[in-house]
């Protein structure tokens, strides 16, 4: 982190000008040292002020070109913001060209107030807030630049928009952008722009884990907009219109590129190299587009018809995809290195962790890993049709799907044992609910021990009582076995659903990969390169189990590297990459600020079908918004666009 000279940021004032640094007042936000190696922060002005680091940076001139880049930005709806910007681009150009006049820091700052009070979105509201702090802290600067007709000094800036929602969606959606649009009736449009960021819009309108929810301003109100059932709207209004998507990219370049693996990352991987004009094949041991999300995640919540169409959508815009290819019994990574330009690796978590429980090692019917029985049950199988009682392990989605799906198999009998509190469980908070609400019984503060059996089938497993003692790395509190507080869950399925692992048999020469500890592909953070030239991978093999979105916005980053790479550039970060990390370090949301809005404009709630109905089918538990509801949701949105720039040395 850099030291900091002045900031006026969130209204903490820290003045540390002419003072010895061992006197420098303490810091409330931190910067870092460096934008890219090589370019050290010197400043950063945005929309909640100034934060110095450098007194070398002209103020004038910084200002100015925060200004410009406002101006650009304003949408030009509002009367105030359309005009007032342009009038105060053009005064601060004089100041900053040597031919300011007398006057001129009150004019700036009386539209800079009017825009700020009459604007209906972030651009005005908080666009002009950082001039009017150097107006205010820095006043002498643009008294001189006035009555000395001094001309600013130029410095190097980058500037980025920004959005609390966007600042942590993994795949960058211009989130804004397409609520806005459903809320305009541009239903079409708006699908348009998420598809800049994903192809997979209906399948993450469904089960995205909504990281931009937990940072929508609005809920400082009243409840965040539904972002992720928004994208599905416009996802499934291009279904129920027959809408053909455009599908018109030529191949354009002599390289070719292998994708392994039809998963989220593969396909979103596949879905950029394609419109860059790249001949691409993708290979997928199963028999449709999806990977886990296809065989991991039951209809109920994800229809197999929403994957399918979205491969569809890939393979129309010129990407062939091969299925029931197998990667080490088909296919080896040295037949493709031979034959394709680069290749990348997608192939998802389908094995399953250890529980480190008595008798989990020996083959007992009824017992049956987590992944194991989604993947039996989506291909249309019982996974044990003798038995009727379950007991799951775990807390996670992959529990949950576990437990739910096991009704809808018709196992009367289903519990579920978590080693935590609910308070800890990882799982998605409406799959908690639902779960509870279809009748699944939750054992928590409990852990297995020993799986009893008989005629070596499954009939039991003990448990013991467990305490929360000090947290863990996970930052949850560590659960602790209480001693002498066995029991036991009768049963006839045990299922462990406490993570996934990758299964690198695939791979014809494992030991000439790195591997990190947690036995996923070693690559380099900034370009997804493995340890092997020419062969990147994203998703789970690479981060481990982890969250669908995060899956398509890596395997979307990993297809910018290997353009470069087939380019013979060297890979590296965009500049959007970079701004991902330095908003990070910012934080775009506060969520103690006081809007000084008045709510009580609650969100629109998906219709769901009712527990005892659903509990027993595959049916699509939530039907979508209706046209009407969809808009009025949309229209929630405060349309929170950020300005941010740094000055670079």
């Amino acid at each position: 982190m850099t030291d900091i000279i002045f900031s006026s940021w969130q209204g903490n004032i820290i003045d540390n000008r002419g003072k010895a640094k061992e006197a420098f007042a303490p810091l409330t936000v931190k910067l870092p040292a460096e934008f890219e190696k090589g370019s050290p922060v010197k400043a950063f002005i945005g929309w909640d002020g100034i934060i110095l680091c450098n007194e070398d940076v002209d103020v004038v001139d910084m200002s100015l070109k925060y200004v410009e880049a406002v101006q650009k930005e304003s949408c030009g709806r509002c009367l105030p913001c359309r005009i007032g910007s342009k009038v105060i681009w053009s005064i601060l150009k004089n100041i900053a060209g040597g031919s300011g006049k007398a006057g001129d820091l009150e004019k700036i700052s009386e539209t800079a107030l009017t825009i700020r009070d009459g604007s209906k979105c972030q651009i005005g509201q908080t666009g002009f807030i950082p001039l009017l702090h150097a107006f205010e802290h820095f006043r002498p600067q643009f008294e001189r630049a006035i009555t000395e007709q001094k001309k600013a000094r130029q410095g190097e800036y980058r500037v980025s928009v920004t959005a609390p929602c966007m600042s942590v969606c993994p795949t960058q959606l211009d989130i804004p952008r397409y609520v806005e649009d459903i809320g305009e009736g541009r239903f079409s449009d708006s699908l348009a722009t998420i598809r800049e960021n994903t192809c997979l819009a209906g399948t993450l309108g469904r089960v995205c884990v909504r990281p931009c929810e937990s940072n929508c301003r609005r809920a400082n109100i009243d409840e965040a907009i539904s972002i992720k059932y928004l994208k599905r709207f416009a996802a499934d209004y291009e279904i129920e219109k027959n809408i053909t998507p455009p599908a018109d990219n030529k191949i354009t370049s002599d390289k070719k590129v292998a994708v392994i693996g039809a998963g989220p990352a593969g396909l979103s991987c596949a879905y950029y190299l394609v419109q860059m004009g790249y001949k691409v094949t993708v290979f997928e041991k199963l028999g449709e587009p999806g990977g886990m999300a296809a065989v991991g995640i039951p209809d109920y919540r994800l229809p197999r018809t929403i994957l399918g169409g979205e491969g569809a959508f890939v393979e129309a815009l010129g990407a062939e995809i091969r299925y029931n290819v197998t990667l080490g019994k088909d296919i080896t990574i040295a037949q493709l290195q031979k034959e394709y330009n680069a290749i990348f690796v997608g192939v998802g978590a389908h094995g399953s962790s250890p529980m480190g429980v008595d008798g989990e090692d020996k083959g007992y019917n009824g017992f049956i890993a987590g992944v194991k029985y989604l993947l039996d049950i989506n291909l249309g199988k019982d996974p044990y049709p003798e038995g009727k009682k379950v007991v799951v392990v775990g807390g996670g989605n992959v529990a949950m799907d576990c437990v739910r799906s096991s009704f809808r198999i018709g196992k009367p009998d289903v519990h579920l044992v978590y080693r935590r509190t609910k308070t800890e469980m990882p799982a998605d908070p409406v799959e908690i609910r639902e779960a509870e609400e279809e009748g699944v019984n939750f054992h928590y503060l409990c852990n297995p021990k020993r799986i009893i059996e008989k005629n070596g089938k499954v009939t039991g497993v003990e448990c013991i009582r467990m305490e929360l003692g000090e947290p863990d790395q996970s930052g949850r509190r560590r659960p602790v076995p209480v001693p002498d507080s066995e029991f036991i869950i009768d049963t006839d399925i045990l299922i462990p659903a406490i993570g996934q692992v990758v299964d690198f048999s695939c791979l014809e020469k494992k030991e000439d990969f790195s591997l990190t500890k947690w036995n996923t592909f070693q690559v380099n953070q900034e370009t997804f390169e493995t340890s092997i030239k020419g062969i990147f991978s994203a998703g789970d093999c690479e981060t481990g189990p982890d969250v669908l979105v995060r899956a398509c916005g890596n395997g979307k980053r990993a297809a910018w590297k290997i353009d470069e790479y087939l380019k013979g550039e060297e890979p590296k970060p965009r500049m959007s990459e970079k701004f991902v990390r330095f908003f990070g370090d910012v934080k775009v949301y506060d969520k103690k600020e006081n809007l000084g809005i008045v709510g009580g404009t609650h969100r629109h709630h998906l219709k769901t079908m009712e527990p005892e109905i659903r509990k027993w089918v595959f049916d699509e538990v939530e039907d979508g918004y209706r046209t009407n509801e969809a808009i009025e949701e949309a229209s929630r949105c405060l349309r929170c666009y950020r300005i941010g720039m740094i000055a670079v040395g």
